[in-house]
């Protein structure tokens, strides 16, 4: 059983002509991380929400989002409560956003498990330490503000407050955007060890392609609501073959060609107050035909790869083309 598997997920907003998430697929295996990639506005972060059932107001979703297999949307609120301190967990962009600077760490970490009858307090205690140690804290931490802690260091706290019911899935938000480059990739190195550690399945929300390389089994790309390239991470980013994915991997810095411009995407994503017609992404294509602009494209097996599939007309185009980030 999948610790998340998301089908045919539709998602409309009022105000919207169309879908802001559109026939979403997406699977997270026990013990697996999966990178969900694209700019920011593609629908990330309300698809990572949506395995919460932290939708917006007035949300009117379609589909199925399963939870170690239960479906969240048909779940009341006492169950989404005890799927939140339980089964799933998030970690979001910014840490001090996500606590309250009066309270103690101890009080943070102890405190929706005990009040929800997950754990005992001397138990709830005991977790709160073990998992402080885990992510390389100490217990002193216990009795400490939140204004006491750097920034990385309180993203480790987060961490250890997702895990205190542990949790079958683990949705990562932006992690490390808040964060300087050296506490980005302790909390990577951490966010992988603890996946592995725990056998929690991981689905890591990002734009940066470099960190989606670095941490994930398989990755998704999503571009206007839609999944438009899925794969195994190392085979995807070696070759992309959906031309948005390719357009990404081309605008991301690289260390071994630092001079020059780099290549931006031109044009916009589509505005949510109008009506899509074909491919999301043909108006920004150079190699869009009338067919793309006619017809959505589905998502379709690249012929002798396992696990990748692209969703785009003209994909065989692109064989051969060997980005990386």
């Amino acid at each position: 059983m999948n610790a998340l598997d998301i089908q045919g997920l539709r998602l409309r907003l009022p105000g919207t002509a169309r879908p802001v998430l559109d026939g979403v697929d997406l699977t997270v295996a026990p013990g697996e991380t999966v990178a969900l990639v694209g700019e920011s506005g593609s629908g990330k972060t309300l698809t990572s929400r949506g395995a919460l059932g932290l939708l917006p107001p007035g949300a009117d979703p379609e589909g199925r989002i399963l939870v170690d297999g239960e479906d969240v949307l048909t779940m009341d609120a006492d169950r989404l409560r005890t799927l939140r301190t339980g089964k799933a967990a998030m970690v979001f962009q910014d840490p001090r956003a996500a606590v309250n600077p009066l309270r103690r760490i101890g009080d943070f970490l102890t405190e929706s498990v005990t009040l929800t009858g997950v754990l005992s307090r001397a138990d709830a205690d005991r977790r709160a330490v073990e998992l402080l140690d885990a992510v390389g804290l100490g217990p002193d931490l216990l009795r400490r503000y939140p204004g006491q802690l750097s920034g990385g260091m309180l993203q480790r706290v987060m961490i250890a407050a997702a895990l205190m019911g542990d949790p079958v899935l683990l949705l990562a938000d932006e992690p490390t955007t808040a964060l300087d480059v050296t506490s980005q990739a302790e909390v990577i190195a951490l966010l992988d060890g603890l996946r592995e550690r725990f056998g929690t399945g991981l689905l890591f929300v990002t734009h940066d392609l470099g960190l989606a390389a670095a941490i994930s089994d398989r990755v998704y790309v999503m571009y206007a609501g839609r999944i438009v390239e899925t794969g195994p991470a190392e085979r995807l980013f070696d070759h992309p073959r959906h031309p948005y994915t390719a357009a990404l991997l081309a605008s991301t810095p690289r260390l071994d060609n630092p001079s020059g411009r780099l290549t931006a995407i031109d044009g916009q994503p589509p505005d949510l107050r109008q009506e899509l017609t074909g491919c999301p992404f043909a108006a920004r294509c150079p190699l869009a035909t009338d067919l793309c602009r006619e017809q959505a494209p589905p998502a379709r097996p690249v012929p002798g790869e396992p696990g990748h599939l692209a969703a785009c007309h003209h994909s065989d185009l692109l064989e051969g083309s060997a980005s990386r980030a």
